[in-house]
């Protein structure tokens, strides 16, 4: 989220699916999805921010997918709300948080509804459901013993020589990139790159009047 120096990192979901929809619009449905839906494009993209993270930072072994072995960090969504407002976040199996009312309404459905910290956000749950991950140098070292720490401590894995492009679920394309200097037109394996800007964006402004 910080490459341009610029951190957004409380954009960074939103401004993948919005990436997503204007690819889509700019050059049509991938080669592998068919009848019209984009479960291929819907996997690649939410690769961009889960699994290809932890991979390139040597912690997909813990975190980064829904495997068995994996801690349980999991976001559910309404579908229309998807990308833009969670209903629960999952943290370590445990409810971190929720969207509550006023927990002393006399009706389900009371208003203003909004993000409240759950029992996973409090006490010995924030430990027990998450990871400092450092390096296997400091984990021989005893570092966790050293500064008496409750939250377990993993080292990172392969991080540097057995990683590459490659590595990048779903995300492996390495084209050959020219960029003419005269006119900073840029090509992949020879197709000239053109993105007009867009005309409307999907998961903005509407989705946050209430």
């Amino acid at each position: 989220s910080d490459s341009q120096a610029m951190g957004r990192v409380g954009e960074v979901v939103i401004r993948t699916w919005q990436t997503a929809d204007k690819m889509k619009r700019q050059r049509g449905a991938l080669p592998g999805d068919r009848s019209g839906n984009d479960n291929l494009r819907a996997r690649r993209y939410i690769a961009k921010y889960t699994i290809n993270p932890a991979i390139a930072h040597g912690m997909s072994k813990h975190i980064g997918s829904v495997e068995a072995g994996k801690l349980a960090d999991l976001v559910l969504w309404t579908p229309a709300f998807f990308g833009v407002k969670p209903d629960l976040v999952i943290k370590g199996g445990a409810i971190a948080m929720a969207q509550m009312g006023d927990p002393n309404a006399s009706i389900p459905t009371p208003q203003p509804v909004h993000y409240r910290p759950m029992f996973g956000a409090y006490g010995r749950a924030r430990t027990g459901t998450s990871l400092t991950f450092v390096s296997r140098a400091a984990v021989e070292d005893g570092l966790a013993a050293k500064l008496q720490t409750s939250k377990l401590m993993v080292a990172v894995e392969n991080v540097r020589g057995g990683i590459s492009k490659k590595s990048m679920v779903l995300n492996d394309a390495t084209p050959h990139i020219e960029v003419d200097a005269e006119t900073y037109d840029v090509r992949a394996d020879g197709e000239l790159l053109v993105c007009e800007p867009a005309d409307e964006l999907p998961m903005a402004q509407r989705y946050f009047l209430f």
